[in-house]
């Protein structure tokens, strides 16, 4: 970096999250922390870059940008990241494409026959048949 220095609107902006991210730090550990304050440092760098686009190289949003790329490669270094292009930890490596299997599909549909849809399959709870019952049809016992 030359001897111009970047905004101290960013420069503020970086000490405030640092700031946020050591208080974080101390709650939350150094992973959550880090990465906080990456979400937050990539935001502005977004926001400083359409600046540098909109006003052109010649001012001071090009040494912003070079103050926050800076600060996000130290704190992406103390979280253990081994550069912006690096794979996220829930993502899968590529695998080899496989090739369908024509002569056989991969789930062929099973015959699971006749099946009575809620009902248990255990004995005497059905409607005919022996069993006690309890109905009202006929004339059981006290029943004039």
């Amino acid at each position: 970096m030359s001897t111009r220095m970047a905004s101290d609107e960013v420069t503020d902006d970086i000490a405030a999250i640092e700031m946020h991210r050591q208080g974080t730090e101390q709650e939350s550990g150094l992973a959550a922390a880090c990465s906080e304050a990456l979400h937050k440092l990539q935001a502005l760098l977004e926001q400083e870059k359409e600046a540098l686009q909109q006003h052109g190289p010649d001012t001071v949003h090009a040494l912003n940008v070079e103050a926050v790329a800076n600060e996000i490669k130290r704190v992406q270094s103390m979280a253990g990241v081994r550069s912006q292009g690096a794979m996220p930890r829930t993502a899968r490596p590529p695998r080899a494409q496989q090739l369908p299997r024509p002569e056989k599909p991969h789930n062929p549909p099973r015959s699971r026959g006749r099946r009575n849809i809620g009902r248990s399959g255990g004995r005497g709870g059905g409607r005919s048949g022996g069993g006690s019952g309890g109905g009202s049809g006929g004339a059981g016992p006290g029943v004039r």
